[in-house]
């Protein structure tokens, strides 16, 4: 079992690779998330991408005989660390997609909704069926699900622990695209999907991304304060110059991330 970190073209991928236990997440391989974090920080990749090996599952959720018997210190330290890396991904230095690629279950689907943006093939099927054993999700999924799809839907989902298909998931909003009908490789339309985000300058990507989060928490009077103080500080970098530049001159720009 292993969390695998590669590279592909401008995209480091991180892949969930445990495809016999339907890439089902351990404490240690959350851990070892947390490392790979690390580890694309310090590259020069534009987008990171998570996918699950195979083509059954993209994480099947928390390995459930892990939870047995343990302590609430333990358990209560675990899901703090879980949390932690999770939400990681919401700030990352570039923008973070998840490619659903079959099942995504409990913290799989945590781990999804942390990431900036979803995609998920015809097949993929999604919850958090955590009451179904008599527990709550503990990965964030009671925080983020709500802020995707609405109170009314999460609470919908997560009290009935019922899965989600691909077509309604896209349809109230918890991905954002079908990918793969065409029988095309997920990991390639899930690239092809991000590109079209990456193609753009990353300074504009993040202070894009923070002005629409942090107007998930704010009242609308203070969320036009912060899009006017991001949209200035835009303004002063490298690429805002490229790109007003490239417009007056009838040209594609040419970003620098600077």
């Amino acid at each position: 079992m292993s969390i695998d970190l590669s590279r592909n073209g401008d995209f480091a991928v991180i892949t969930i690779n445990r495809p016999e236990a339907l890439n089902a997440l351990s404490f240690s391989l959350v851990r070892d998330i947390s490392d790979r974090l690390d580890e694309v920080e310090g590259t020069d990749a534009r987008g990171l991408i998570f996918i699950g090996a195979g083509d059954r599952a993209f994480c099947a959720g928390a390995d459930i005989a892990e939870l047995m018997g343990r302590s609430l210190v333990d358990h209560k330290a675990d899901m703090e660390r879980g949390q932690r890396t999770f939400d990681r991904l919401s700030t990352f230095r570039m923008p973070t997609l998840a490619v659903i690629n079959g099942f995504a279950f409990g913290g799989g689907l945590e781990l999804a909704t942390a990431c900036n943006l979803r995609v998920a093939t015809p097949n993929a099927k999604m919850g958090l069926p955590e009451i179904k054993l008599g527990v709550i999700p503990g990965y964030g999924g009671t925080q983020r699900l709500p802020r995707l799809v609405g109170e009314g839907r999460a609470m919908d989902i997560v009290l009935s622990g019922r899965a989600v298909g691909a077509e309604e998931a896209e349809r109230i909003g918890l991905v954002n695209r079908i990918i793969g009908e065409d029988g095309a490789d997920p990991l390639e339309a899930g690239m092809a999907y991000l590109s079209e985000i990456t193609q753009f300058g990353l300074p504009a990507i993040g202070l894009a991304r923070e002005a629409v989060q942090r107007a998930m928490d704010t009242p609308v009077s203070e969320g036009l304060k912060i899009e006017a103080d991001l949209n200035t500080i835009a303004f002063q970098t490298e690429d805002a110059i490229e790109g007003l530049t490239a417009f007056l001159e009838k040209r594609k720009p040419s970003f620098k991330d600077r």
